[in-house]
């Protein structure tokens, strides 16, 4: 598998979690990894899941938790009724304080375990399912205990560990064994604002413009020109969702030097235009 999309989660610092709540789902977000666990439960649907380098059939019913920087999809065929319900959680919850606390030592082994993605058995998640389902009518500090209480139920529950022992993210996701591949991918996360040359990342690990881009396409599975729209989209995205700024002052702040191109690409990674973006995502994220 190649060309994984880095996402950027709608999650805001002072967010507990988030639910994005996609009733008839249509399936058609690429392959894609992002720096936060990931609860997703999909309902009435059928097809095939991707989850690190495991590609399986699901069922009516599939629970699946990712840990960070998991790549992971699910496909299926488009049908009236379709739910999907993914909750979204920053990574640093493993450093809150309580997590650290004798009750909590489930849930942490849970999140510890989830870094290899986690299936759970129809048997056992019938309970957790009308909690999760019931999670997106809830409001106020009650959310906070369902949403632990769906982490402590799912830390005593049967799971099933997707990812093999051989598969190496870090390879994937960061390129970990390339200092020259992280040194740039931090360049343009600093740096996508603004102009960002080939020439300029080349220059900055000592490599020729044909040689840097035919590295980089190796190690990262994509263009350098495909990994950096896909940053600034993601960019883009969260703005999208996060503040009232106009599509033109998002198109500026992300980088892009005209809004017909920012438009373009966007529908492009996307699979809409940004102003139909905002409304999507509107309609179906909930923040606690």
């Amino acid at each position: 598998m190649k060309d994984f999309q880095k996402e950027i989660t709608p999650i805001a610092e002072d967010d507990l979690f988030i639910v994005l709540n996609h009733p008839n789902a249509k399936f058609d977000y690429p392959v894609h990894y992002h720096p936060d666990y990931e609860i997703n439960l999909v309902l009435n649907a059928t097809g095939t899941r991707i989850v690190g380098d495991t590609e399986e059939d699901f069922g009516k019913v599939d629970l699946v938790m990712t840990g960070p920087n998991l790549p992971h999809a699910w496909k299926s065929n488009c049908h009236e009724g379709h739910h999907v319900i993914t909750i979204q959680f920053s990574e640093k919850i493993l450093e809150f304080p309580i997590l650290q606390k004798r009750l909590f030592s489930s849930i942490k082994e849970l999140l510890m375990d989830s870094r290899r993605g986690l299936l759970f058995s129809e048997a056992s998640n019938s309970l957790i399912v009308d909690k999760i389902v019931k999670l997106t009518r809830l409001q106020g500090f009650q959310t906070a205990l369902e949403f632990f209480s769906i982490l402590y139920d799912l830390s005593i529950s049967n799971r099933q560990v997707l990812v093999s022992n051989q598969y190496d993210k870090s390879s994937i996701v960061s390129s970990a064994k390339s200092r020259r591949i992280m040194k740039v991918c931090e360049y343009i996360d600093a740096n996508y604002e603004e102009q960002v040359k080939l020439s300029d990342v080349s220059a900055l690990v000592n490599m020729s413009e044909s040689a840097f881009s035919h590295f980089f396409k190796k190690k990262t599975g994509c263009s350098f020109i495909d990994y950096l729209n896909n940053i600034r989209i993601s960019k883009a995205s969260l703005m999208l969702s996060d503040t009232t700024n106009s599509i033109n002052e998002i198109c500026y702040s992300c980088g892009f030097n005209n809004s017909s191109n920012f438009i373009r690409i966007f529908k492009k990674i996307k699979g809409m235009t940004p102003s139909e973006y905002r409304t999507y995502i509107q309609q179906m994220l909930i923040k606690y």
